[in-house]
């Protein structure tokens, strides 16, 4: 029995690479959604300028005595920021290195993502230093939520490998395009809104309403779009694995995120967590879009399909 067993050949080295590199993707996908969500509390909790200078904050690495719920969450963004930063450089050496037994797209896309954290890092010097200019701080915001669907969409891909999949029809793969788009032009829209501050003075003075109004707007066409998706699922065929969850998955969150839009708004934004709920759900639908996206490229051969000689539980460790 010991004998047969040592025996059984593994998996392939190839398949087993992309599933370190897809782990490591997968707690990037968190860690950048976690880095949006506080974000979000660090702009509501105003203490963007909670820590003074960059990149350290008052001129240490972990700061002593000025260290308070602004300061912590000023500086926890940036602790964040950095392991996303290492965690990148990692993977796309990797990538760099095992490129030969690995996807030749995958270095670029890794090498990409490396470079917005680049960028990301550089706005948020900026915002710090130009005293959290609206344009910066939207521009970060974008950044991140970019980085989220490249990387959400990296994952996803490494995820799939060798476990033979179906591909949806090209009419949903665009729907599902259209519908992370529309979210990611939503979310640019609510990001300049709120680095205005432009709800507030709309509530209080009445100025800097058309910013609401454009956000409300786009709201409808975003959320029809995610839920003709989540709807149409039953018209796809079989062996697509999780895709449909994922579909019916952002369908639950685009109605939750119009639900905090809503409460948002009535509250008139003096709840921090429903306004940082509302900011958490849209990276969250956004990296849920992309992996939807994701998985309706790369059209497989049948014959691809059905001499796979890998079994998924490969993938699945």
């Amino acid at each position: 029995m010991a004998a047969d067993l040592h025996s059984q050949p593994g998996p392939a080295p190839d398949l087993a690479l992309r599933h370190r590199l897809g782990l490591l993707a997968s707690h990037l996908v968190v860690a950048l959604v976690a880095l949006v969500g506080i974000g979000g509390a660090t702009r509501v909790m105003e203490a963007g300028l909670a820590c003074p200078d960059w990149p350290l904050c008052y001129g240490r690495l972990l700061p002593g005595r000025q260290m308070n719920l602004q300061v912590f969450l000023e500086w926890f963004h940036r602790l964040d920021a950095f392991v996303v930063g290492v965690a990148l450089l990692v993977l796309t050496g990797a990538s760099i290195l095992w490129r030969r037994r690995l996807p030749a797209w995958l270095p670029w896309i890794a090498g990409a993502a490396l470079l917005l954290v680049a960028v990301q890092g550089g706005l948020g010097a900026l915002t710090v230093t130009q005293l959290l200019a609206a344009p910066l701080v939207t521009a970060h915001l974008t950044t991140a939520l970019v980085l989220v669907a490249l990387t959400s969409a990296l994952y996803q891909r490494l995820a799939m490998a060798g476990r033979g999949l179906a591909v949806p029809p090209l009419w949903w793969g665009l729907l599902a395009s259209t519908a992370l788009v529309l979210v990611l032009a939503q979310c640019l829209l609510g990001g300049s809104m709120a680095s205005q501050w432009a709800a507030d003075q709309c509530f209080s003075s009445g100025e800097g309403c058309r910013w609401l109004l454009a956000h409300r707007q786009v709201a409808m066409p975003a959320a029809l779009a995610v839920l003709a998706l989540a709807a149409s699922t039953p018209l796809l065929p079989a062996g697509l694995g999780q895709l449909p969850a994922l579909a019916l998955g952002s369908a639950a969150l685009v109605v939750a995120q119009v639900a905090l839009g809503v409460l948002t708004l009535r509250l008139q934004l003096e709840a921090p967590l429903v306004t940082i709920a509302h900011q958490l759900t849209a990276a969250l639908l956004v990296g849920l879009l992309a992996a939807v996206v994701a998985r309706c490229l790369g059209r497989r051969s049948a014959r691809s399909l059905l001499t796979s000689e890998v079994p998924s539980e490969v993938v699945h460790g």
